[in-house]
């Protein structure tokens, strides 16, 4: 495979979610994808989400929040909505091959023990699962 996939995760905010996924598909095939990660409404990045990330050794530098305005005209392979209210929002979601809807809950709220680990975990999970499933065909 010549090129990469190009991901993009979309989220409410991009402070945890979206974040943890484009630092998470980096750190698990950055050469058979390009990850990005927006907000609808972009807010800094949750500390706990750079600390979780940290804690389980994968790289941080470089992450920052961004708005999805400013992936406009930019074509992607995959956009994968990670909450309720960004798969919503089809309209301001650039083009793309195909569009994934995952849903997490938020860690900023959960009542979860360790909710930002947790949250790590699951969506590592998924990751893992996406690129293998995307790797083989």
């Amino acid at each position: 495979m010549a090129d990469k996939f190009r991901v993009l995760f979309v989220c409410a905010r991009n402070d945890v979610r979206s974040v943890l996924a484009e630092a998470l598909l980096r750190h698990t095939d950055s050469s058979h994808f390009e990850a990005f990660s927006a907000g609808l409404e972009p807010t800094e990045i949750d500390a706990r989400t750079l600390e979780a990330l940290e804690h389980t050794g994968i790289e941080t530098y470089g992450l920052c929040s961004k708005s999805i305005d400013e992936f406009e005209g930019q074509d992607f392979d995959f956009v994968i909505t990670l909450c309720d209210k960004s798969s919503g929002e089809g309209s301001r979601i650039p083009a793309s091959g195909e569009v994934i809807v995952w849903n997490f809950e938020d860690p900023t709220t959960s009542e979860r023990h360790e909710p930002f680990r947790h949250a790590l975990q699951e969506i590592h999970d998924r990751i893992k699962m996406f690129v293998t499933v995307k790797t083989r065909q």
